[in-house]
């Protein structure tokens, strides 16, 4: 069983972030969730707030004025406008 994902964060200028994570948490326009591996596959639309993410312990935020998720096979593809 994986106990990471892999996660690229990219905005319109370039990427922001890009390697291994444990949890990442979203502000999705039905509400904020959490994404863990092995996670179902998903598309999400993101709202105005924070994207918070573990990787190597460490837990980084992110403020996001929008954007979308897709989830499948323990990858996280992030588009975000800061």
């Amino acid at each position: 069983m994986n106990k990471t994902m892999d996660m690229t964060i990219a905005t319109p200028e370039g990427i922001l972030f890009e390697g291994k994570v444990e949890s990442a948490k979203f502000p999705g326009a039905a509400g904020a969730f959490m994404v863990l591996p092995n996670h179902a596959a998903l598309i999400s639309v993101l709202t105005d707030g924070k994207v918070i993410y573990t990787t190597e312990g460490d837990v980084k935020a992110l403020d996001i004025q929008g954007g979308f998720v897709e989830v499948k096979n323990n990858v996280i593809s992030v588009c975000v406008e800061l």
